[in-house]
């Protein structure tokens, strides 16, 4: 990898999601910061000169974004290694454009304690990539008894959360939502009430059906969705509603924004593409919670993606081994992998159809995703940090090869829009596509 304390890049088109703006322009990016952009017009000026003692790096053709940042990652580590870890999760996300990471607490052991926090986010800042972790809302993950969220926090907890397993009781959930506000961390909920789950993963319907088996109907998710939204505008708290998948849901977090909750809502690239009819053609590849579930459903997510009511692409990036993905459909792990699909999902399926534009893809992919978790990042001009992912957005490839440890992705084999060439943090190149002249 390159690491030259002067690159200049040239000839591309830049992103800028805070300004909501697209133009053509070139980087001098110093040390970890971009010192100086040079747009069109400046360089078609008589007296523009390259700045000397440079490394150049040619983005004809490309686009320049901030590099892309993911508030839902399992790495697995510790606990699970044989399906990822740090290492093999941050080559995925530099290869997908990502150059931030909020890792979920759901490990073994869990992240209920400072000594496995510390774990997690020394070993990620081997990666080359900013890596932060959320704690555990309760101990051992068991919806009883609090976490000590004062220390956690002051231990460099960047959120609190259970995901995987959802928050049953109720005045567990307000207290931690206050004591969340207090230490002014997101907290975030995984919204699936399994008193309505006969088989979770599946969607309860036609997917149910084909496999003649109970599912997990969209009550289980409105339940919770509704419960909390109420809690976070009694309590003050700012909450994240993870991996929305149902209509009903995306309307109930409009109105309550409406009514000044601090809420936002997570949609992953799988939800916003797939229905239910990928669990019958793909059978467990496709299976995750919460489930896919119908064409509406997922035309309602996109909707709340266009008016900002969804305002979070994350991956829920979940690795899962060949052999425990074999298994039939109600025994095999729910779950699939993400980082390296999800710029190109969202360049063809909301960047061509016109659903969003390019700035504003970046704002829930990469700013607003650094900014609730206070992350570096998700911005682009001088001063800023180069954290940067490079992209050919016309140049197709086929999903597969993947970076990471595991290859459970309903989306191998399928032709994707837009190929990533480099991934930038802190000014360094950490990731090349193969075959790229430098």
């Amino acid at each position: 990898m390159l690491g030259e304390e002067r690159i200049y890049i040239r000839g591309g088109i830049i992103i800028d999601p805070v300004e909501n703006g697209i133009y053509e322009g070139d980087l001098l990016i110093e040390g970890e910061k971009i010192t100086e952009l040079f747009t069109k017009k400046e360089k078609m000026a008589g007296d523009f000169r390259i700045p000397e003692n440079v490394q150049i790096l040619e983005a004809e053709g490309m686009l320049i974004a901030p590099g892309l940042v993911d508030t839902h990652v399992h790495f697995r580590d510790p606990g699970f290694t044989y399906k990822e870890d740090i290492i093999s999760g941050a080559d995925a996300a530099k290869k997908g454009g990502y150059t931030g990471i909020v890792l979920m607490a759901n490990t073994k052991p869990p992240v209920d304690n400072p000594q496995t926090l510390s774990y997690v986010l020394e070993k990620g800042r081997q990666t080359g990539i900013r890596i932060a972790s959320c704690a555990n809302v309760t101990r051992g993950m068991r919806g009883e008894e609090l976490v000590d969220m004062e220390r956690l926090c002051s231990c460099g907890a960047a959120g609190f959360t259970d995901d995987g397993i959802p928050l049953l009781k109720e005045e567990l959930v307000r207290e931690a939502m206050l004591r969340a506000a207090k230490l002014d961390r997101p907290i975030s909920f995984h919204e699936e009430n399994p008193a309505r789950i006969t088989n979770n993963g599946i969607n309860e319907g036609e997917a149910s059906a084909f496999y003649g088996i109970g599912g997990s109907p969209r009550e289980a998710e409105i339940d919770l969705v509704e419960r909390d939204l109420a809690l976070a505008l009694e309590t003050g708290a700012e909450i994240v509603i993870q991996h929305v998948s149902t209509r009903e849901a995306v309307e109930l977090i409009r109105r309550a924004k409406r009514r000044g909750a601090r809420v936002h809502a997570e949609v992953t690239p799988h939800h916003f593409t797939l229905t239910q009819k990928a669990v019958i053609e793909k059978g467990t590849m496709a299976k995750m919670n919460p489930p896919l579930r119908e064409e509406e459903d997922r035309l309602a997510l996109i909707r709340g993606l266009s008016d900002g009511t969804i305002d979070l692409i994350a991956t829920d990036h979940a690795p899962h081994s060949r052999e425990e993905k074999e298994r039939d459909i109600t025994s095999a792990p729910s779950g699939i992998i993400g980082l390296e699909t999800a710029l190109s999902l969202g360049i063809r399926e909301l960047i061509k159809p016109g659903h969003l534009t390019l700035p504003q893809l970046f704002q829930r992919m990469s700013t607003t995703p650094a900014d609730l978790y206070g992350l570096r990042g998700g911005r682009i001009g001088p001063g800023e940090d180069a954290d940067l992912v490079i992209f050919h957005p016309k140049e197709t490839w086929v999903a597969g090869n993947y970076a990471s440890k595991s290859s459970n992705s309903p989306f191998t084999g399928q032709t994707m829009s837009g190929a990533v060439y480099y991934t930038m943090c802190g000014g360094r190149i950490v990731y090349q596509k193969k075959g790229t002249k430098s």
